[in-house]
């Protein structure tokens, strides 16, 4: 698996946070993702 510039508390924050939000834009941009 490719490793990426995320540490893992971030990855699990964003995934927590995408349980909460449904829009894709907007947990993209909260978290720098492209």
């Amino acid at each position: 698996m490719k490793k990426t510039g995320f540490s893992d508390i971030q990855i699990i924050a964003a995934l927590k946070h995408a349980e909460a939000v449904t829009a894709v834009p907007v947990l993209c941009r909260a978290h720098n993702f492209s």
